[in-house]
């Protein structure tokens, strides 16, 4: 239609230009500001300007059909070709016109600039030309086949040239011309694949690399460098049917082919990743297209003469403020969203594509060039409040709750958002640096309370908003390219103009390196979140890294790397909060990443070992010891407990510490703590902790900085580490410089370094001394000295010191040393004098100094010792004084060798052997004894010496065996037992032989033998005895069948005494039989009177059966509860208790029939008694008792009378006994009564009082 549309980039109609022609070619200069083009019918050129909107038509001079034009890369220059192969080049700036008229025979119809202004133009005679500026012909080409698509290009070498040096074209639609334009003698053609088609387009990029498209639907690559030219390094086939075109924009990285009725687009980095594909269902075919220079539109032209143009990128333009975040979701469009809670996002339409946006608590901000539109934002809809321009284009604008600041041209300014009258003129706008001051602003923040800005000059000044004034200014050693603030503006991270990242804060003047901070770090952003706010990263184009900044670290303020998060391309962070990230996509979308450091599963149940010790460094790196924990809790190790507890004093987190060691039971460290955690200042507690740590440098030099700068030389004391600590005496306290040398030289003493250890103890020495503490230390001092000297070999000097101080242990400590020098003269006198008198002998020993030895030997007790002398004195032949000397070193064995070889003194030898029982002692002895045929001592003293066979032998020799038999005892072995026994046999001693063969266990011949003995004599109770312990002894039931048979008589018609049965019972423990034994033994001896007898064979039958867990027959625990009663009865009247001695003799009464032997006596000693505790009615009962005949005549005179009287005027009147609680039932019971009437128990009762 012969016009030209002239559309913004959104979409919106700018201008029509309508033509005289049809347009052969158009073209915009490199700036975009001149839009030029030709006709098929005239030889004027349109020249439209897109800043005034002006059009201006120049006539070329050329009078033939205009066919090309071509814009130069470099300037306002242009080319025009024409259909007869005339030239002109037009310069735009200049108006200057060059003519070359017959540049080609024919149309000239492609060319292309080079970026060193040469001109190449292909033609229809099938020719190349290179011009220069002035339409000069530099170079000319033959080719085979028409050209087409000239451009100029780098070709890929081996040196590289930085140089557009070579001329790429097609000929013919088919092969690929390479120009070397310092080669051209050979040029390159490539060929390719006939089912390729023809090249439809090509485009260079990267290293030398060729993208071409062909007609079939082809998409190849080929590489320009000599080793590689003619290989296919990427093939595909893109289209099914057709490719009409291709485009690529190294910006974004990408590359387009279209055809058909779609477009493909392929990643630069990796082409066979597609990363779109656009179908255009409406479009029968597409015919060109082409990127924006910035990558982010691209345009396609269909067959029907629709335009279509796709947004590949946004902008990556955001702000956050908070938890919220406001990004570009398309070019005229904000979209404000919260990052954190499901809110509903809000979406504000722009009037212009932003270049800067700032979001703040209730306002957004957007704008370009040096032009804002501020927005009120509510909670679903948004209100325009004001627009407002600037001084100059705006850099970087940042808002709060009621301020923006503005930062353009090295300048911020600072102004209100809404007055609505209520500010004063002063707060309405205020502008930075202040009047007088030249810095050039490079960055800012601005928080609710300041706004912060740093300079290119190194400055960071603070401006408080409520004060409206300037708090804080620093000074840094470079200038300030980049800041970030922490949410509440106490503390800022910035980046210097070296590329160091640090972190300052205001309060303290505090600058802390971030070490590992990459060198490309693009931005910086601080967590929003209050519970990670010391928690930043650092984005360097491909990875966020991780920081956290711990001001109150045992080793000061620090900056530590935590980890690194991979970003995925065309990404970019806009707000982190709590360790979770919000980027902004290109596609205009905001995507959340967690980061690694902070991918914490909460589901830890599962975890291996390994994956915990892992969760639980990250946790305890971000500082969140309440997760650690639980984790050590599921982990369980001491090791994780201590590496908690660490990392918890690390950060001074004292009290959390504590528990921890309380967890771990380790006492001294809670005790340590819980001293220290009340300490204010905050350099002397991290002195402490950097102790406990082991971190001792940096303990000294926080104590060196604390109040109490004393602690390091208390530290360097108790490390032992001397050098340093009397360094650090000398300065913080010279009082213990002399302490200090003195405990340096017992080190040193120690090491052995003895020269060193002599001039610390002379160093230590107080010239001056004012208590007994001093003194104690000069008189240490001086020993070491002593030590010291002889040690050094000044032996004069030590031992005259040694004099001095008279010290019983110095004395002894310089002998040693001296007997380690071999000094043993000298030695041995200290010794003496020090009454360390073994030692001084046994060195007196070596020196064979007898006559000292002699002195001393009244108080040497080293055995050792003593018999050294006693082998020097028994070689002099002085036999007493080796005598005594042996015994006195206890070897006993010499002496009695010496009593009896040499004088002759048995006496003393057989004392020697009866006190220790000496072996080799008695042999000598018995041999003496034999010599002398004294062979009952012979015997004696061999079995003393073991020598029993020897022994044997002589008793039996000289019948001696009952002697030997008594000396043998229980020592002997059962073959000795046996032949005595065997002995005893053939000699017809039954007794003897029973005794032994029961020694020998042979319990059958010895039981055999005893039983002998008991028939054959009246005294039968040893052999009986003997029988009884063999019986018990065996186990065997027929002996003790036998022996009962024995004691019942049934063997010789003699039954023996009970008590034999009673104790074989007990022997066998037949408890319940000696316990019927037992009675009929005690009713026995009851009946003859011993009551004390038959009192204690129940007793200890009764223990015997509660031992056992045996029941108690009644019989036999009422029979000693009277006898019992029968002797505390006793007691009690001794005592002189008449009423409980009464009431035991009441009870003894009531079984006077138990007594026979003593009814009158005891019955009279109960009228008594009864009548004397005012038991008038019992006494008169057995008074009366008394009065019977059978007993009248037997009672005492002495009683008889008051007896009588007591039955002649009876008095009836007794008072009742007290009662106490059954202790089985609630029934009331008399407290002599052992019988429950109610319940039908037997009571217990007491074995004192008998109640």
């Amino acid at each position: 239609d012969q016009v030209i549309h002239i559309y913004n980039r959104h979409a919106d109609l700018i201008e029509q230009l309508r033509l005289p022609g049809m347009c052969s070619c158009f073209g915009w200069d490199k700036d975009g500001d001149l839009l030029a083009v030709i006709t098929d019918k005239s030889a004027n050129l349109l020249i439209w300007d897109a800043n005034s909107s002006r059009s201006n038509w120049l006539d070329t001079g050329i009078r033939d059909p205009l066919n090309v034009l071509i814009w130069s890369k470099t300037g306002p220059t242009l080319a025009i070709g024409s259909y007869r192969g005339n030239l002109m080049i037009y310069n735009h700036k200049t108006s200057r016109r060059v003519p070359v008229i017959g540049k080609h025979s024919k149309a000239i119809t492609c060319g292309a600039w080079s970026s060193g202004n040469l001109l190449a133009l292909g033609s229809e005679d099938r020719t190349l030309s290179i011009s220069n500026l002035d339409g000069d012909t530099l170079r000319v080409a033959t080719l085979r086949a028409e050209p087409q698509d000239v451009q100029f290009c780098e070709m890929k070498q081996d040196e590289r040239s930085n140089t557009e040096n070579t001329v790429s074209l097609v000929v013919g639609g088919k092969t690929l011309y390479l120009f070397n334009l310092y080669d051209p003698e050979n040029p390159i053609e490539l060929a390719f694949q006939s089912r390729y088609g023809s090249i439809v387009a090509y485009k260079w990029f990267g290293d030398g690399y060729i993208l071409i498209g062909f007609s079939a639907g082809y998409f190849v690559v080929i590489s320009t460098h000599m080793k590689e030219i003619g290989q296919e390094l990427f093939q595909a086939k893109n289209h099914r049917e057709s490719l009409t075109g291709i485009s690529i924009s190294t910006t974004i990285g990408k590359a387009a082919s279209c055809g058909d009725n779609s477009i493909k687009i392929h990643e630069l980095n990796d082409l066979k990743d597609t990363s779109n594909v656009i179908t255009l269902d409406d479009e029968r075919g597409l015919d060109h297209m082409d990127w924006s220079e910035d990558g982010q539109l691209l345009a396609v032209s269909t067959s029907k003469g629709n335009l279509h143009v796709y947004l590949s990128k946004l902008p990556l333009l955001g702000s956050a403020c908070q938890s919220r975040v406001a990004y570009l979701t398309s070019l005229l469009e904000v979209t404000v969203a919260s990052a954190v809670e499901p809110l509903t996002s809000i979406t504000v339409a722009a009037d212009i594509e932003p270049s800067f946006l700032a979001l703040g608590p209730f306002h957004l901000a957007l704008g370009m060039n040096n032009r804002a539109w501020f927005y009120l934002l509510g909670e679903t809809n948004v209100d325009l409040l004001r627009d407002r321009e600037y001084l100059g284009t705006v850099s970087d604008m940042q808002v709060n709750a009621d301020y923006c600041a503005v930062r353009y041209e090295g300048k911020i300014q600072l102004h209100i958002l809404e007055s609505e009258g209520v500010v004063t003129e002063e707060r309405e706008s205020k502008i930075f640096p202040e009047t007088g001051k030249t810095d050039v602003i490079s960055c800012m923040a601005l928080t609710p309370d300041f706004l912060i800005w740093g300079t290119d000059m190194g400055g960071i000044g603070y401006f408080f908003l409520e004060d409206w004034s300037i708090v804080s200014e620093f000074k840094h050693i470079t200038g300030i390219k980049d800041m970030v603030s922490e949410p509440s503006g106490t503390k800022v991270a910035f980046i210097d103009s070296k590329n160091q990242g640090y972190i300052y804060n205001p309060n303290t003047d505090a600058l802390v390196l971030v070490k590992d901070m990459p060198e490309s770090t693009k931005n910086i952003l601080w967590d929003q979140c209050p519970g990670d706010k010391d928690i930043i990263i650092a984005y360097d184009g491909e990875a966020m890294h991780t920081f956290i900044l711990d001001m109150d670290n045992v080793g000061g303020a620090t900056v530590s790397h935590l980890g690194m998060t991979k970003v995925p391309l065309g990404q970019h962070p806009i707000l982190l909060y709590n360790g979770e990230v919000s980027l902004q996509t290109q596609s205009g979308k905001l995507v959340k990443v967690t980061l690694s450091t902070h991918d914490i599963s909460h589901n830890i149940g599962d975890f291996k070992p390994d994956e915990l010790k892992q969760l639980l460094g990250k946790n305890l790196a971000l500082g969140r010891f309440t997760n650690g924990w639980a984790i050590c809790d599921l982990l369980g190790t001491p090791e994780d407990w201590e590496t908690l507890a660490k990392s918890a004093l690390e950060k001074l987190e004292v009290e959390f510490a504590i528990r921890v060691y309380r967890h771990l039971r380790d006492v001294s460290m809670v005790w340590s703590l819980e001293d220290i955690k009340d300490i204010e200042d905050k350099k002397l507690l991290s002195g402490h902790i950097a102790m406990m740590l082991g971190d001792y440098q940096l303990a000294q030099d926080l104590y060196l900085q604390s109040s109490q700068a004393v602690e390091a030389l208390h530290m360097r004391r108790d490390l032992l580490q001397w050098d340093q600590a009397l360094t650090l005496a000398d300065r913080l306290a010279p009082a213990e410089t002399a302490t200090i040398s003195r405990e340096y030289g017992q080190q040193l003493e120690f090491t052995g370094d003895y020269p060193a250890a002599l001039l610390h103890y002379e160093r230590g020495i107080l010239a001056f001394t004012q208590n007994q503490d001093d003194e104690e230390h000069n008189v240490s001092c001086k020993s070491g000295i002593a030590r010291m000297a002889l040690r050094c070999g000044d032996v004069r000097k030590g031992l005259q010191m040694c004099k001095e101080l008279d010290s019983r242990q110095l004395l002894r400590e310089c002998a040693e040393i001296l007997e380690q020098m071999k000094q043993l003269s000298d030695a041995a006198q200290l010794y003496e004098s020090a009454q360390y008198y073994d030692k001084a002998a046994h060195l007196y020993i070596k020196l064979k100094n007898w006559s000292k030895i002699g002195t001393l030997l009244p108080n040497i007790s080293s055995p050792k010792i003593q018999l050294q002398f006693a082998k020097a004195k028994e070689a002099d032949g002085k036999f007493k004084d080796a005598v005594a000397a042996y015994e006195a070193a206890r070897d006993y064995d010499s002496a009695v060798r010496l009593y009896l070889d040499k004088l002759n003194d048995p006496e003393n030898a057989v004392r020697i052997v009866k006190q220790t029982r000496s072996n080799e002692g008695a042999k000598m002895v018995a041999r003496f004894f034999l010599k002398l045929s004294d062979f009952s001592s012979a015997i004696q003293f061999l079995v003393i010496s073991r020598c029993v066979d020897e022994a044997f032998q002589l008793a039996q020799q000289h019948a001696k065996m009952d002697l030997f038999a008594d000396i043998v005892g229980d020592d002997a072995t059962p073959e000795d037992y046996h032949s005595i026994a065997v002995y005893f046999e053939t000699e017809r001693n039954h007794l003897q032989a029973g005794r032994f063969y029961y020694r020998a266990g042979e319990h059958s011949k010895a039981l055999r033998h005893l039983l002998k003995v008991a028939a054959s004599t009246t005294d039968d109770s040893e052999p009986l005895n003997l029988a009884i312990e063999v019986v018990g002894a065996s186990g065997q039931s027929h002996l003790a069948r036998q022996l009962i048979e024995f004691l019942m008589g049934e063997t010789d018609g003699v039954p023996k005494d009970a008590k034999y049965l009673f104790r074989l019972y007990m022997a066998r423990k037949q408890y319940k039989e000696a316990a019927k034994t037992a009675v009929i033994i005690a009713r026995e001896e009851q009946s003859a009177g011993n009551y004390r007898n038959a009192h204690d064979v129940l007793f200890n039958m009764y223990q015997e059966l509660i031992n056992n867990k045996i029941a108690i027959p009644w019989e036999m625990s009422n029979n000693l509860m009277v006898l019992h009663s029968y002797t505390l009865a006793r007691l009690h009247v001794r005592r002189g208790d008449h009423l409980r001695g009464a009431r035991m003799l009441l009870r003894v009464a009531n079984n006077i029939s138990k007594f026979p032997s003593h009814v009158v006596p005891i019955l009279t000693s109960t009228v008594i008694e009864c009548h004397r505790s005012g038991l008038k009615n019992s006494a008169f009962t057995y008074a009366a008792m008394l009065m019977r005949a059978e007993y009248r005549k037997d009672i005492d005179e002495k009683y008889k009378k008051k007896i009588e009287a007591i039955v002649r005027k009876p008095q009836r009147t007794e008072e009742n006994e007290k009662s106490s609680r059954c202790p089985y039932c609630t029934n009331e019971v008399p407290e002599s009564e052992l019988y429950c009437a109610q319940c039908k128990n037997s009571l217990p009762y007491c074995i004192a009082t008998g109640y």
